[in-house]
């Protein structure tokens, strides 16, 4: 679980070019962090990549807040 959230804070830190210490667990990817739909995006299709997911349009519509991101792909990694 620890190591999952470092992985996701550090591609969007990467992606959005923001530092992983002012990214937190309830930070929103829109208003919080910048982000526009495109970077969006690329944060699912690089999620999906690096942890050998799948997430569909309606899962990443759900996905809002770094926490949302977490929780998901510890979900899907379950399965």
């Amino acid at each position: 679980m620890q190591n999952i959230e470092k992985k996701i804070k550090h591609i969007i830190s990467k992606k959005l070019d923001i530092k992983t210490n002012n990214i937190t667990n309830k930070s929103l990817f829109l208003e919080d962090l910048g982000a526009d739909s495109l970077d969006i995006v690329e944060l699912i299709m690089t999620l999906e990549e690096d942890f050998n997911i799948e997430i569909s349009d309606d899962e990443a519509e759900k996905i809002k807040t770094v926490q949302n991101a977490i929780d998901f792909v510890n979900t899907k990694l379950k399965d």
